[in-house]
């Protein structure tokens, strides 16, 4: 078989491809500039074909005859976070099969995972579908869900469907082998698109409810990121916790409040501020609070927030805000 791809969401299924000897060639994007350096960088796919010893072809034009060639004598063609749309007439006459991080035709497009977790979804779904012409709109071969961790980001699950997934794009091909692979058409009328995510989005609105403010935080997590200032002071949120709030007084030991579970203080309608720092660690929603876990300092490191309070004059009753990043002149 021939594998397209070029994001690391294919690896875990490159490698295990590799080790039953099942891939003649490779075809990935070619490497770019990366980092603050602008050093050349192979993409995730490249390198794992090299470490693998398969043979690699990278282009920016995945169409071209020699490719064309390669797939000619391909029974199956695996594409996974490629990049490139691939013509009829390289997948004519073979099965075709893509690995898509959605539930079907809901979110198609370049952020499924993201924008299902910031649209509040706690069950992300992952399919093995049919390469179509459209993007994203070929037949389903196969479903698997994943239940959403209360903590989990998007950068992890996303590692998780990639290797939790590899078993379903296995038996797909194997059916695909045996001529007894069978295609579930999409509805178009519910399809829904996952555009692209940008800078712009880096933020929260904490008169959302603690739900939504989670989701949002998870699913930016780890691109672009979720930024947010205390008295002047920008930081990144990079994991929290939802919590509710009913009582007078919020526990100073945050790690004795368990995800979802009702904690002890203030969030009365009309009592807390959206955004205002609650004791030990909350911050108040519309509806419950969220507890603040991990953030990262403006040029500094990863840290827990207790870490990141030493030093610092922080107490209940200050604000933290988020808003749209400025665009630059």
């Amino acid at each position: 078989m021939v594998f397209f791809g070029s994001g690391s969401l294919g690896v875990p299924c490159l490698q295990e491809l590799a080790r039953r000897g099942c891939i003649d060639v490779v075809v990935s994007q070619p490497d770019r500039p990366a980092g603050r350096g602008r050093v050349s960088t192979p993409t995730p796919i490249s390198s794992a074909a090299l470490e693998c010893g398969l043979k690699l072809i990278r282009t920016d034009n995945a169409n071209q005859l020699e490719i064309r060639e390669q797939c000619a004598r391909a029974k199956v063609i695996v594409v996974i976070a490629f990049g490139q749309k691939l013509l009829p007439e390289l997948i004519a006459d073979r099965v075709a099969i893509n690995l898509h991080p959605s539930a079907l035709p809901k979110w198609r497009g370049a952020a499924p995972i993201q924008r299902a977790m910031m649209a509040g979804e706690q069950r992300i779904t992952a399919c093995a579908m049919a390469v179509a012409e459209r993007m994203d709109a070929g037949a389903i071969y196969a479903r698997h869900d994943f239940e959403l961790g209360a903590t989990e980001t998007a950068g992890e699950l996303h590692d998780r469907i990639a290797r939790d997934s590899v078993e379903m794009i296995l038996q797909t091909i194997e059916r695909a082998r045996a001529g007894a692979i069978i295609g579930q058409e999409q509805i178009e009328a519910h399809a829904t698109r996952a555009m692209k995510l940008s800078k712009s989005e880096a933020y929260v609105d904490f008169a959302q409810p603690a739900q939504l403010v989670r989701c949002r935080i998870h699913g930016l997590a780890p691109w672009p990121g979720c930024d947010a200032e205390i008295s002047g002071e920008p930081i990144r949120l990079l994991r929290v916790r939802e919590v509710s709030v009913n009582g007078a007084a919020l526990s100073a030991t945050p790690s004795e409040n368990v995800p979802g579970a009702n904690v002890s203080g203030a969030n009365v309608p009309g009592e807390n501020v959206p955004g205002e720092i609650l004791q030990g660690g909350f911050v108040a929603c519309a509806v419950g609070a969220i507890e603040i876990l991990q953030v990262q300092p403006v040029g500094g490191r990863a840290m827990a927030w207790q870490d990141f309070c030493r030093g610092r004059s922080i107490q209940a009753g200050q604000r933290m805000t988020s808003a749209p990043r400025k665009e630059q002149a």
